[in-house]
């Protein structure tokens, strides 16, 4: 049986929102961009003018798919939105504050620094482990559809950290270290390496 060709994925963090600035954990909030997002979001859609894509696909939330728009409108392209791509759901722990939380979720933040790759997650929230799984079965849903392309995918900080501990067989726990800056490609060839860390 033959290999399918892989699929290079554009991997692409939102452009900023205020919540970024102020340290606060985003989630599956839906935060707008802010400014600086926006031309964060324009500086990169002429970056890309020339370059050739096969489809663009974004998280179902706003500042996501406003980046993805904007990246769309200059290439002109559609967006397929996908609810897959969101952020690692927060639960209890969106809007709040890093500071606040390390004051009122002590013991559940503890737990958690020391359980990084585990089932360890926000009260309502998800772990990183479901995270990883739910944003490869949506790369393998992309690269299944596009094989040999070049796709954008806009999605999220610890999303696309998480992803990239899978394409280059790399433990969970790095996946805080690969979060990208906002707007700054990351690139990765899809399907991933067959053999994780255990």
């Amino acid at each position: 049986m033959e290999a399918r060709q892989p699929t290079i994925l554009w991997l692409v963090r939102h452009g900023q929102t205020d919540w970024n600035l102020e340290g606060r954990y985003q989630g599956h909030a839906d935060i707008p961009l802010n400014p600086t997002g926006l031309n964060q979001a324009e500086l990169l859609a002429a970056s890309l003018c020339g370059q050739s894509f096969s489809a663009i696909y974004s998280s179902d939330l706003q500042r996501a798919r406003k980046t993805a728009e904007i990246l769309g409108q200059a290439l002109g392209l559609p967006v397929y939105q996908d609810a897959r791509l969101r952020e690692v759901n927060q639960g209890e722990w969106e809007g709040v504050l890093f500071s606040e939380l390390m004051r009122q979720y002590s013991s559940e933040m503890a737990r958690r620094l020391e359980d990084l790759a585990g089932e360890t997650r926000p009260p309502g929230g998800e772990s990183l482990a479901e995270l990883t799984a739910r944003m490869t079965s949506v790369a393998d849903a992309i690269a299944g559809a596009h094989p040999g392309g070049n796709v954008l995918v806009v999605s999220h900080g610890l999303s696309i950290g998480a992803l990239l501990t899978r394409a280059r067989n790399l433990p969970l726990t790095c996946a805080f270290s690969l979060i990208p800056e906002h707007t700054y490609p990351t690139f990765i060839s899809w399907p991933a390496p067959l053999e994780q860390p255990a």
